[in-house]
């Protein structure tokens, strides 16, 4: 680590940051009381998260009955995230973290109470579904990066891949029985309980993460000015060959999946023996997979060793597996490598994960996964235009094909680097240490 820092011309973690005794953990061990409590939160909040975003659409439809309004809602809530996400990593490095996400789960909880006491009583607006939107898409944009930069200080790094893994089986697995269960809730319940039931969701995080000890990050050096910080982490990325290629790969990949994906539902809908049935079916198999792989990663031990040569087998046979999706149009086989192909894909981003939160610096990781959220999210509304224009005019099954073999020419730069296999097998000097008491 510490050469690896020198020859980027930035001190190492031991110099920029101090880890300090805070952190309650038995040696070894993954659930110990703070993940756990930060855990259960987020899966209480997440689920309010789905059904609250399905509830939000069929309660615009049927007050306003404007497909375009939810449509832009949508874009209010995922905009502002994107123009705030190159700050939000700054103020996360420069903040104490677990403060800032009790701050930004609190506000969520108070706007979106709010929509729901409105919709009680009859005098909600629009503008106010509006506000709320923007509301959590800003807040979103300064907890995502908290709670990676965190994370690796609650856990033992042994255990951090682990601890990624089954933190993601939380928005995959609520994603699913949202999306199952969404429709159905909002029949029973209607609008306005479904609000309030995910305002009290983030009620209920902000005060299990009150009782979570997350360390703070201390600087040893003089505090520079908010855009000489940014600049720092920017160029700390730029400069860092490895860091560098692995975002842009990441943002790459999921730019062209986006626009595959743009072209998965036309091309299930004017293809003669496939349908929306089977595209339910076959979508649920797809995040089964990824399920499977998360779950996959958190039980089975991956030493550090390993890392690199899973990364490889598993980026290229995710791409690979999703491009042969659209070849053959044979349901069983759709489903076959659909399920694949989100195994490996859920490897691949607990991979990317792990290995960005052990190698940065504590009081780096904000800025970097700031940016890598502001890539990646950034470029899903060109990719989606872009999705759109081609489904018009190239054939779909080429265009899918394509657009998912795409990824796998934006690893070769990743493996040509003769020090990237260290990037991924490099341990950290120095675990934090569990609190005297």
């Amino acid at each position: 680590m510490n050469d690896r820092n020198e020859e980027n011309g930035i001190g190492s973690p031991e110099e920029t940051t101090s880890v300090p005794r805070a952190l309650e953990k038995k040696e070894g061990r993954l659930w110990n009381r703070n993940f756990l409590l930060l855990w259960q939160g987020q899966v209480i909040s997440s689920i309010g998260d789905v059904v609250y975003e399905i509830a939000l659409g069929f309660w615009i439809l049927a007050v306003t009955g404007s497909t375009a309004l939810m449509g832009t809602l949508m874009a209010a809530s995922v905009l502002p995230r994107v123009l705030v996400s190159p700050f939000a990593g700054v103020v996360v490095d420069r903040s104490d973290r677990k403060w800032l996400i009790v701050l930004t789960d609190l506000v969520r909880a108070i706007a979106v109470v709010f929509v729901a006491v409105a919709a009680f009583q009859g005098w909600v607006q629009i503008w106010m579904v509006f506000a709320a939107g923007i509301i959590i898409g800003l807040c979103g944009a300064f907890f995502s990066p908290a709670i990676s930069s965190a994370l690796p200080d609650l856990v033992p790094h042994a255990k951090l891949m682990q601890a990624n893994s089954i933190y993601s089986m939380v928005y995959s697995a609520s994603g699913i029985l949202g999306n199952s269960f969404g429709g159905f809730l909002y029949s029973w319940l209607g609008g306005p309980l479904l609000f309030l039931i995910n305002g009290l969701s983030f009620l209920y995080s902000t005060i299990s993460v009150l009782f979570v000890r997350v360390p703070k990050i201390t600087r040893q050096g003089p505090s520079q000015h908010f855009f000489a910080d940014m600049k720092d982490g920017y160029r700390f990325v730029w400069r860092w060959r490895n860091l560098r290629w692995l975002i842009i790969f990441a943002a790459c990949a999921n730019f062209f999946a986006t626009v595959a994906i743009v072209a998965i539902i036309p091309f299930f809908q004017q293809t003669p023996g496939l349908g929306p049935a089977y595209y339910g079916v076959i979508m649920a198999l797809l995040a089964g997979g990824q399920l499977a792989g998360m779950l996959g990663t958190y039980a089975i031990p991956i030493k550090a060793g390993f890392r690199y040569r899973l990364f490889v087998f598993s980026a290229l046979l995710c791409f690979l597996f999703f491009a042969l999706f659209p070849v053959f149009l044979n349901v069983p086989f759709m489903a076959t490598v659909a399920f694949l192909g989100g195994l490996f894909n859920a490897v691949v981003n607990v991979l990317l994960q792990t290995v960005m939160q052990l190698n940065v610096p504590a009081d780096m990781r904000g800025k970097v996964f700031s940016l890598l959220g502001a890539l990646s999210q950034g470029l899903v509304p060109i990719a989606m235009a872009l999705g759109g224009v081609l489904a018009g005019f190239v054939p779909l099954r080429l265009l899918i094909f394509i657009a998912f073999l795409l990824p796998v020419f934006t690893l070769l730069p990743l493996f040509a680097q003769r020090d990237f296999k260290n990037f991924f097998t490099t341990e950290p000097a120095q675990e934090p240490q569990p609190e005297t008491r």
